[in-house]
């Protein structure tokens, strides 16, 4: 088994705590509301979204994809910090174990914040994971945090 390490980064104008509510403790609710062509739904099966909870994101039927699912490893509100990894779904197929994600929201100095995530591609034998056949995943990824930076931007006021 290989380990292959992405990292990638954005900066929002939304301040560090209002993104990290937003993408990770209430992204079960945020995100297929903004995105129902793409998410149908996305539910806790194990836990209530603290580490050990299990989601299971579930696509539309549009989606290559039927569903994933994740475990959380840690969530930390202070730090503005979360580790989780894909267990189970369409994207880990024969070639990868898991994927661990991290992701970290940083105070960016102008009230806003940088977005930090770092991805771990565990694959199964000799496979190597090239950036190129990650690169949709990567982009679809972005459009999400895209979308719910508007959505905050556009909703200063609103809690989810």
């Amino acid at each position: 088994m290989g380990v292959t390490t992405f990292t990638q980064e954005f900066v929002t104008p939304v301040s560090p705590a209002r993104m990290f509510k937003a993408l990770v403790v209430d992204s079960h609710i945020l995100v297929p509301r903004l995105v129902p062509e793409s998410v149908k739904s996305i539910e806790f099966v194990e836990g209530d979204g603290g580490a050990g909870s299990i989601t299971q994101t579930n696509f539309s039927c549009d989606s290559d994809c039927e569903y994933l699912k994740y475990k959380i490893n840690a969530v930390d509100k202070e730090k503005l910090e979360c580790r989780y990894t894909l267990i189970e779904g369409g994207v880990l197929g024969d070639q990868l174990e898991s994927i661990v994600y991290e992701m970290k929201f940083e105070e960016s100095g102008d009230g806003g914040c940088i977005c930090k995530t770092r991805s771990e591609y565990y694959t199964k034998g000799e496979f190597e994971i090239k950036e190129e056949s990650i690169r949709e995943g990567k982009e679809k990824a972005m459009g999400v945090y895209k979308l719910v930076e508007a959505y905050l931007l556009a909703n200063p006021d609103e809690e989810l």
